[in-house]
């Protein structure tokens, strides 16, 4: 292994050189192209600025394709290491809840531990796993309800001793506050630790297999899975689930070739060595007062930097299958949880400097903040063209005196059309090439076949490109509401039936309705030539409410097919036992 260790660094090596130079070469591009356009009637402030805004644009839009292609052009890597004997070490499944339904959340840990069993049973092995639900519940009913089911899981699993539930007063630091709390005063009676998220599930097989590959390399400090969106019935939540399950292992394979040692984690459905967590991944309080300040709150990356730097591997495994959560139903839960996601990754700008992280570290910090910062970059540029077009002096169709033919300007349109579709061509062309890799690979059998998998690639590109303006505004204002200096707490997950009334759907996306028309009143008086250009953005902003609303509607399944349609996972047929089983009038006859 250590002989492959060198290989490894080259590898990452090179797949980062190429994906940095591809993605600055397709910015510097669009940027010189947009120059030259720009320079048809003389260079001015405007148009250098707008020439740096289509700039860092689309080096994030080619970033991304980049990671795309390295996923689709790379070689599939050996098998990890796994020990083929007995598991020695001991593992704890952390759940963290925070005010969730805990009849829903016990039910998958029931679930989970039916399944390790069955796995356990399979393969002949005695390996020790447990599980601690660690709550930071703040609803005293929803607490009292937790006991409560918790002594109906302790009974029905036989799990005395080996399922263990706490409470704490006060939820410092949240999440990660939470973990490392445990940590802190129990981790010494475990080796390993799978952390979980309240909506996670993992089937047995997967769980011990992480344990056989986390013990087989005594550096690997964290290793994440790649979950798979599971559950959702709405077209927003449909939509996202086909994309997380056709396109992410793609990106996800592009994403571990260049993070090599210095994998990502994404705060759930991983499992971490208790030692390297404990020595390495204490969190500080940051100096200030929250937005910017306090607890940080997108802990996952900092963590996995802080690793890292003590040496330890932290490695993304894509070829893991069995682990899935849920995702947000419409766009309104999207948004909320957007935003405090925002509010992390902006944190990070007091992290970027810290002593002794790794480059690429740092670098994975800015790219997070880049991810909130680039609407605002695309907003900047739209009003930056309505004020050069506004500015724009009259042309002089006769600047030589006495020459009786007009001059006109060169005509540099099919510049802008070229630029325009090279733009939205970072966006789509990754997409349809992993479509047809997916037809060579045998892998759309799983989403409807080639036609049912390209149908749903177009509606689910359709959709986007419908959506993107309001996700668009959303962001835009959550990076400005952190820059303002509000912080936006950590609310709790909304689970379970995503859909909106109309009355909600405009609550909630009227103001951005309000943008949208206030944007067109204003392009249309100051440059009216580009009111056609912006409809793309601005019709649905103005159509808002009655979008979010709409996405919130039942799907059809067979409009984005995904396997789970076709086969439903073990694990999750588990769940669905246990739940049936667990009716609240049972609890209420059973527990009083």
């Amino acid at each position: 292994m250590a002989a492959s260790q060198p290989k490894m660094r080259d590898h990452t090596s090179s797949a980062r050189a190429l994906a940095i130079a591809s993605s600055v070469l397709a910015a510097a591009s669009a940027g010189m192209v947009f120059q030259i356009y720009g320079a048809a009637d003389g260079v001015g402030v405007i148009d250098v600025l707008r020439s740096v805004l289509i700039f860092l644009s689309t080096w994030w839009l080619a970033w991304g394709a980049a990671t795309a292609l390295l996923g689709l052009t790379s070689r599939q890597r050996p098998a990890p290491a796994r020990i083929t004997g007995p598991i020695i070490g001991r593992s704890v499944v952390i759940v963290p809840v925070y005010n969730e339904d805990p009849r829903i959340t016990f039910a998958r840990i029931a679930a989970m531990d039916e399944s390790i069993t069955a796995a356990k049973a399979a393969c002949g092995s005695a390996a020790q796993v447990d599980f601690a639900v660690l709550s930071d519940t703040r609803d005293e009913k929803i607490a009292l309800l937790e006991q409560r089911w918790f002594a109906r899981l302790l009974a029905r699993q036989h799990a005395e001793g080996r399922m263990f539930y706490r409470r704490r007063e006060k939820n410092t630091g949240r999440k990660a506050g939470n973990i490392e709390d445990f940590i802190t005063t129990s981790g010494a009676a475990w080796d390993y630790a799978v952390i979980l998220d309240a909506d996670s599930l993992m089937e047995g097989d997967t769980i011990l297999e992480m344990i056989r590959r986390i013990e087989a390399a005594p550096q690997l400090g964290l290793l994440q899975t790649l979950p798979r969106v599971v559950g959702a019935t709405t077209r927003f939540g449909r939509a996202m689930q086909f994309a997380a399950g056709f396109h992410s292992p793609i990106f996800a394979r592009g994403l571990a070739v260049t993070q090599g040692r210095t994998g990502p984690f994404w705060g759930h459905n991983a499992i971490v060595r208790i030692r390297a967590w404990a020595e390495s991944c204490g969190l500080p309080e940051l100096p200030g007062k929250a937005p910017f300040g306090g607890h940080i709150m997108s802990h996952d990356y900092v963590e996995a930097a802080m690793l890292a730097r003590a040496g330890w591997l932290v490695r993304l495994d894509d070829d893991l299958e069995g682990s899935f959560e849920e995702g947000p139903e419409n766009i309104i839960d999207h948004a909320k949880r957007d935003r405090r996601w925002c509010q992390g990754n902006l944190q990070h700008a007091k992290l970027v400097a810290a002593p002794g992280l790794k480059s690429w570290s740092r670098f994975v910090f800015i790219q997070g903040i880049f991810a909130y910062v680039a609407p605002l970059l695309w907003l900047a540029f739209i009003a930056a063209s309505i004020a050069a077009v506004y500015w724009a002096e009259t042309p002089d169709y006769f600047p030589e005196a006495n020459w009786p033919f007009p001059v006109f300007p060169n005509d540099q349109t099919p510049k802008a059309i070229g630029l325009a579709v090279g733009v939205f061509g970072l966006l789509v062309m990754p997409k349809l090439f992993v479509a047809i890799d997916a037809i060579f690979t045998g892998r759309v059998r799983g989403f409807g076949g080639a036609g049912g998998a390209f149908r749903a690639v177009f509606a689910e590109l359709a959709l986007s490109s419908v959506i993107a303006p309001i996700l668009m505004a959303f962001q835009s204002r959550s990076v400005i509401q952190v820059l303002l200096g509000r912080d936006g707490g950590w609310p709790p997950n909304n689970r379970g039936d995503g859909g909106l009334d109309i009355a909600e759907a405009w609550a909630a996306g009227r103001w951005i309705s309000f943008w949208g028309l206030g944007g067109m009143i204003a392009t249309h008086l100051l440059a009216p030539v580009l009111t056609l250009w912006l409809l793309p953005v601005a019709l649905p902003m103005l159509l808002a409410p009655l979008l979010i609303w709409w996405t919130s509607r039942t799907a059809r399944p067979r409009a984005f097919p995904v396997p789970e349609d076709v086969t439903t996972p073990a694990v999750i047929l588990r769940h669905a036992a246990v739940l049936s089983d667990w009716s609240e009038s049972g609890m209420e006859a059973k527990l009083g």
